[in-house]
């Protein structure tokens, strides 16, 4: 499996070296690279990214959240640093697996944690909702930028109007194994077109492109089928955990639509935030945004002190002054 090499990008957008690597084990065999950032003292996130992307993905939100957290980011199999699944290993049952995997694997026994999923992560976490390792595991959640069924039909990235034709031609994009080639400024503004907003810049534009540029061809077909006949709609209502949604108004592959509708479904909604003009890359178009949500999710369901009897004395006694 090959993939392209290219020189780091400097400043916010270059991957940061992690404190350790480790290599963690899904339940079918498939062996996953794993990154953590940050202190081991510190509270903890998990970052799971999205279709085409990889680990490098996250940078400018590992950043800034790795000076006081402990970030841990993992390629989904096939991406990155992760070897391709073998034959039939690509699902959302995969995903459930591979995220369990990485729990278990970096979090010790009772830890809690905020987990955030972008594109595919978010679905990722839709599917291993109900997995007792993410009850017990999952503080709290993040689903960025994602959407939990009819991604074909609801995707707006062919400029037509919604119906057969423009399902069929996004059913055929998302399984595409055409090559994409090298960086160049056309690919570069195929790739603004398709999944950001018309105010990225261009430093955010050359490091997506980079990104998914280097996913194998194959890999992104097998991934996309997936996509193309998603239905998670039961796993949003499987995730109790306080999770708020984020995702950009301008976004063309899961349009805002997806998070308003996912919102309103999910059992314990903390919050939709959305992101004016912006599309489907919100975390390198507006990385403070997303990080600041990950933060408050931290502070409010991980780091919070729990009201002990002394706080609950004060409070009855507040309560009936």
């Amino acid at each position: 499996m090959s993939r392209r090499l290219t020189r780091p990008l400097p400043g916010p957008y270059a991957p940061p070296a992690p404190v350790r690597e480790l290599t963690v084990t899904s339940a079918d065999g498939a062996r996953l690279h794993a990154e953590v950032h940050g202190l081991d003292s510190a509270p903890a996130v998990v970052l799971a990214h999205g279709w085409t992307c990889s680990t490098a993905f996250w940078a400018p939100v590992v950043r800034r959240l790795a000076e006081d957290h402990r970030v841990i980011v993992y390629d989904q199999r096939g991406h990155g640093r992760s070897p391709a699944a073998r034959p039939g290993g690509c699902g959302t049952g995969a995903l459930a697996d591979d995220l369990v995997a990485v729990l278990e694997a970096t979090l010790a026994d009772g830890e809690r944690a905020v987990l955030a999923g972008h594109s595919m992560g978010g679905m990722t976490l839709m599917a291993a909702a109900d997995r007792p390792a993410v009850r017990a595991h999952a503080a709290a959640a993040l689903l960025c930028s994602t959407g939990s069924s009819a991604l074909v039909a609801r995707a707006e990235v062919v400029p037509l109007p919604a119906g057969r034709v423009r399902t069929g031609l996004t059913r055929m994009f998302l399984g595409s194994r055409a090559p994409l080639g090298p960086v160049t400024p056309l690919a570069k503004r195929v790739l603004r077109y398709v999944t950001m907003g018309r105010g990225a810049a261009p430093v955010m534009i050359e490091a997506g492109a980079r990104i998914v540029h280097a996913c194998p061809r194959r890999v992104r077909a097998d991934w996309g089928a997936v996509l193309a006949e998603l239905d998670l709609d039961a796993g949003v209502s499987k995730m109790t955990m306080p999770t708020a949604v984020i995702q950009g108004t301008a976004d063309r592959l899961t349009p805002i639509g997806h998070a308003r509708s996912i919102a309103a479904r999910l059992p314990e909604c903390v919050g939709l935030t959305e992101l004016r003009g912006l599309g489907h890359m919100t975390p390198l178009e507006d990385p403070v945004a997303v990080a600041d949500r990950i933060r408050v999710l931290v502070t409010t369901y991980v780091t919070a002190r729990p009201a002990g009897p002394a706080d609950e004395s004060n409070d009855a006694k507040e309560r009936t002054a």
